[in-house]
């Protein structure tokens, strides 16, 4: 009994000393040179986003809104993912969430995140997104016809939210270990890059084949895919679309990580999918 007590305590220390490390790299995460923190008055509450716009780029901007996961920061999704480095001509928007219900890991709601359907937590994130939107096509030359959303986790299926509530906005979405709710129905066919691990504990594996079929049922996907790229630890197949709104599912062998690989991945998808010419 005393061998099996010393064995559950050391597994214990290890998941607090684990957990604590998360928070640690979460907390001393640093925006990376070129972000800087605006603010805007959404409902009456201060949000604030990390805006990197690149320098000595001329011409219509791409813009890309990259939302972190739950009990995320802003600062952690800016540097850790790494787009700011890959990507030097969008403007990069990286929001900070406010504390969010998440029946999975925080049903008291005391971290920040983002709702997760069109009336949950009174709109406000979608609020924030359009006043965000508008400010920045105020300040800078975007090119409406490359607007984007990308996420990890609750980040992911805010992405998915926004193609169903602001599907006249975004050209494609990309989701890291997110899903598309039960009750998300997306009416304008959109391009899609989804990476998902086999063994995600959170959002389980089979969740998130379902959001595949569903899109490719949104989309008008072809039911077989096709070998499109290979990057960092992702196997990625494009199932193309007649609509002009192809599924990329870029598949791990790992859990809920942002896996290596996938912003180069979401990046090239980006690139190649603009919002069709009228």
């Amino acid at each position: 009994m005393r061998r099996f007590l010393l064995l559950l305590l050391t597994v214990l220390s290890a998941a607090s000393l684990s957990g604590q490390g998360k928070i640690r790299e979460l907390l001393s995460a640093k925006a990376p040179e070129g972000c800087v923190e605006q603010s805007w008055e959404v409902d009456g509450v201060k949000r604030t986003a990390l805006v990197r716009v690149p320098s000595g780029v001329t011409g219509p901007l791409a813009l890309v809104f990259g939302w972190h996961g739950h009990g995320g920061r802003s600062t952690h999704s800016a540097s850790r993912w790494g787009y700011a480095e890959l990507d030097k001509t969008s403007i990069l928007v990286f929001p900070q969430g406010l504390p969010t219900v998440s029946p999975l890991v925080d049903k008291e709601g005391r971290m920040p995140g983002w709702q997760t359907s069109v009336t949950s937590e009174g709109g406000r994130d979608l609020r924030l997104f359009d006043v965000m939107l508008a400010d920045l096509k105020k300040k800078h030359a975007v090119d409406e016809r490359r607007i984007y959303s990308m996420g990890h986790s609750n980040g992911a299926a805010f992405s998915y939210l926004l193609w169903q509530a602001r599907p006249e906005v975004l050209a494609a979405i990309g989701s890291v270990a997110g899903s598309l709710r039960g009750d998300g129905k997306p009416t304008t066919p959109l391009p899609v890059i989804h990476v998902a691990g086999k063994k995600d504990p959170l959002v389980k594996f089979a969740w998130q084949q379902a959001t595949f079929a569903a899109v490719r049922r949104f989309n008008g996907c072809a039911e077989e895919g096709q070998p499109w790229a290979k990057e960092g630890v992702l196997d990625a197949t494009i199932y193309p679309s007649g609509k002009g709104a192809p599924l990329v599912t870029a598949i791990h062998e790992g859990g809920h990580e942002y896996a290596k690989g996938s912003t180069e991945l979401i990046i090239r998808f980006f690139k190649e999918n603009p919002k069709a010419a009228k």
